[in-house]
């Protein structure tokens, strides 16, 4: 029996993965297989990087696919007009979707003894409660379901009835701790989270870095930072900067739109200082093309990174939705929330939780 297996889709999975291994015994390191799905971001040369670093035993990559990407399923995603009909559909569609998937997994997962799956939303979480193999999930993004509770807002309309199926049945799939073999969902503060499923337990990340040591932090760094020499230098620059500003963009809306938000940001903070930009890993709008003017960290790296620079401190940090609160490297943070987001695009795409 193998140890461990990660399946991460972001940098902020394979961050928080580092932290989990590197909060072991030294002698439990090296042991277990991180797997990364390429179905939501382009990891370039994450892999090699990280067997670099030498933390894990066995990095994969991972070809999962979307429901999408099977034509054959297009037709279960119509609504019939009635709970029954629908439900119908959905139970058909869980099982395809996951026996669709099963080709492109690389590896047994019954050969682990424990398995850890980020956003089991996506068609793993399918794959696992179908072969009925255990895991544990984990929280999408920092504190995540605090503004966007997916499971209740993606099934909104009778959610008992269809976390029943799920939890119980297994006939349908909800994620974020309702699947029936979904053991448990480690979530950074369940406090704050309106509507928090029995299965969550609290696991909080900022002892996680607490914890690290410099030579864990080096480790982190030389497997995230595609050039850590440029971004060095980017710091040494920044530090004779007196009033830097780092705006943190996000996937939001349309690209016209976000790039709208973003070109208004830039232009009000600079009032105030020298701005800079932090892209987000999965923000696709070109930034270095579109906005050339201003000094750019790479996407690449998870912003909670930048705190392992002593050196590096910004008089304020704004972000629209993006969790702020892992930042140390801020004297000032600016969170401008929904009610910013409210004049550029409809309420109702981004205040989900105020829709359940």
């Amino acid at each position: 029996m193998k140890e461990r297996i990660y399946v991460c889709h972001t940098y902020y999975h394979v961050y928080v993965t580092f932290l989990k291994e590197l909060n072991l015994p030294r002698e439990k390191r090296g042991q277990a297989t991180l797997l990364l799905s390429r179905m939501s971001i382009d990891f370039e040369r994450l892999k090699e990087r990280v067997e670099a670093v030498g933390l894990f035993g066995q990095v994969l990559e991972y070809d999962e696919k979307r429901g999408d990407f099977f034509p054959e399923l297009a037709k279960y995603n119509q609504d019939k007009g009635n709970i029954v009909s629908n439900m119908l559909s959905r139970i058909k569609y869980t099982k395809k979707l996951a026996k669709l998937n099963a080709p492109y997994v690389p590896v047994d997962f019954r050969e682990y003894g424990d398995i850890y799956v980020f956003c089991d939303s996506d068609p793993v979480g399918y794959y696992l409660n179908w072969k009925r193999i255990p895991y544990h999930a984990l929280e999408d993004g920092l504190n995540c379901l605090v503004y966007f509770d997916a499971a209740r807002y993606d099934n909104r309309g009778h959610f008992g009835l269809k976390a029943f199926f799920s939890r119980q049945l297994n006939l349908v799939f909800v994620q974020n701790g309702y699947g029936k073999y979904c053991i448990d969902m480690e979530v950074n503060d369940i406090g704050a989270i309106p509507h928090p499923c029995p299965r969550y337990i609290e696991v909080p990340r900022q002892p996680l870095v607490d914890r690290l040591e410099e030579e864990d932090k080096d480790m982190i760094l030389r497997a995230f930072i595609r050039n850590k020499e440029e971004l060095e230098r980017q710091i040494a620059d920044s530090s004779q900067v007196a009033d830097k500003i780092l705006i943190l963009t996000e996937p939001l809306c349309s690209l016209e739109v976000r790039e709208r938000i973003f070109r208004d940001l830039t232009e009000a903070y600079s009032k105030e200082g020298t701005v800079f930009l932090k892209p987000h890993p999965r923000d696709e709008l070109d930034y270095r093309k579109l906005f050339p003017e201003y000094p750019q960290f790479d996407a690449t790296v998870p912003m909670e990174m930048l705190n392992f620079f002593p050196g590096l401190t910004f008089r304020k940090v704004v972000s629209v939705l993006t969790e702020t609160r892992a930042i140390q490297f801020a004297e000032e943070i600016v969170k401008l929330g929904p009610d910013f987001l409210d004049k550029y695009e409809d309420p109702e795409i981004h205040r989900q939780n105020e829709m359940i």
